[in-house]
């Protein structure tokens, strides 16, 4: 009777050992499987977010150039109309992040800065110069040069980065409630992202 009661504890307890052995390695498989299914999530996410624009400028452009001090003047001018295609994007194939196991935790540590490009088409009209004031190369990059950074500055007092940014919180909030209905927590530097309104301080 005896060797039998020994013969049921040895019994119970390989079970309970097997069984816990099994439900930890489940629970790792599990993990990983959850590791796994972020990073694809983050992989597939869209590469880039673009948002574009049309913009139109009209520039005037005059050069004077005095010759044997103020009592000869050699000017030059053209009016330049300008249609540019603006992009704003984020690559997101530029986020870093980082998964951490253990603590279950998708941690973004870094988000990369917006690139702006700017494709304009120049058309020349009015183009006059003196003989003694020609226009040259020089003069078509200064044009282009000014053209550029007076649409930058149009581009910032407009609603396209705001929609670019838009864009990258729409993609970032996948992330958001991948992990939430994994169990899982998402932050961002030290402070942790519960919901959509947080999201929005990444901005």
């Amino acid at each position: 009777m005896k060797k039998i009661l020994i013969g049921v504890i040895l019994t119970l307890a390989a079970v309970l050992i097997f069984r816990s052995c099994s439900e930890e390695k489940e629970k790792k498989s599990i993990l990983k499987e959850n590791s796994m299914l972020i990073q694809e999530q983050i992989n597939n996410v869209s590469k880039l977010i673009v948002t574009e624009g049309h913009f139109a400028e009209v520039y005037n452009y005059k050069d004077s150039q005095q010759l044997f001090g103020p009592l000869i003047t050699a000017d030059k001018k053209a009016l330049v109309v300008v249609n540019a295609e603006v992009t704003v994007a984020y690559d997101l194939s530029l986020i870093k992040f980082d998964i951490d196991e253990e603590t279950k935790t998708l941690r973004i540590i870094s988000i990369p800065e917006p690139e702006i490009k700017i494709n304009p088409d120049f058309e020349y009209y009015d183009v006059t110069s003196d003989y003694l004031n020609q226009f040259n190369a020089e003069d078509y990059n200064k044009i282009k040069r000014n053209v550029n950074a007076s649409l930058l500055k149009k581009i910032e007092a407009s609603t396209l980065r705001s929609n670019a940014q838009n864009r990258l919180l729409s993609e970032l909030s996948k992330f958001l409630v991948l992990t939430n209905s994994m169990g899982w927590t998402l932050t961002y530097g030290d402070r942790d992202i519960q919901n959509f309104e947080e999201l929005k301080l990444l901005e």
